[in-house]
């Protein structure tokens, strides 16, 4: 794992969303095609900002999958990670190949099985993702599933992955919050070639010490990012602020 330290968030997401940009145009002339996982939430705004801006990305040539969504909550929803995808990527960035949003309103065992097929033929590039203030990584909350070879899964949403989504605005109060998502499963993650995981602020800073510095354990699920061989970690001042 290589970690980089930016000032502020808006830099982290110069340099990742660059770097995402670069492994993109990489692929892409390479093999005549890229295939990427977008993550959402407030830690992807200035990543997918900068991803945006680059230069010299045939976008008509990438696949675009999509990281996890809330069970039985409809696109119309502000929380929404499909309207989230929707309002801040696909209506700003053109002509994809492809792209598959979870549809957290189908029968979640059919959707999953839909998704598995359709990533099993798709060898991904580059994964953005980032690090939940309880560590997780997507939506695979403590104690996550390190074992399941499944691409996506239903999981459970601990108490306080809900509080983070309440606290960072996406819901009017806690009861509000699901209790349950589709996630991409952990080893899903760990197939991608490179893994681009940004974490600004300060209240990710004891998940950012607990996955950097403790040995892998899936009571710390971002953890196992260690052990990839091409992932970059970004973080500013704040979320690296107890790294020792």
């Amino acid at each position: 794992m290589e970690v980089i330290v930016s000032s502020d968030p808006k830099e982290l997401g110069q340099k990742s969303g660059s770097a995402a940009g670069e492994l993109i145009r990489k692929a892409i002339a390479e093999r005549g095609e890229a295939n990427i996982i977008l993550a959402t939430g407030t830690s992807q705004f200035e990543t997918i900002n900068q991803l945006l801006q680059e230069k010299g990305i045939a976008w008509d040539k990438v696949t675009m999958f999509h990281l996890d969504e809330y069970l039985g909550l409809p696109i119309t929803h502000p929380a929404s990670f499909r309207k989230y995808l929707k309002e801040r990527f696909l209506d700003q960035v053109g002509q994809l190949a492809a792209y598959y949003l979870i549809d957290g309103e189908a029968d979640p065992a059919e959707e999953i099985d839909r998704l598995g097929h359709l990533i099993a033929s798709k060898p991904i590039d580059v994964a953005l993702v980032g690090i939940g203030e309880n560590g997780h990584l997507a939506f695979n909350d403590p104690p996550a599933d390190f074992d399941t070879e499944k691409p996506y899964l239903v999981v459970d949403l601990d108490e306080a992955c809900r509080k983070q989504q309440l606290g960072e605005g996406w819901f009017p109060d806690f009861d509000a919050v699901p209790k349950q998502a589709i996630s991409m499963s952990i080893r899903q993650i760990m197939k991608s070639a490179a893994i681009i995981c940004s974490v600004p602020d300060e209240r990710k800073a004891k998940a950012v010490q607990e996955c950097v510095e403790n040995e892998v354990s899936n009571i710390h699920p971002a953890s196992i990012l260690q052990q990839h061989p091409q992932c970059m970690l970004y973080l500013d001042k704040a979320s690296a602020s107890l790294l020792k």
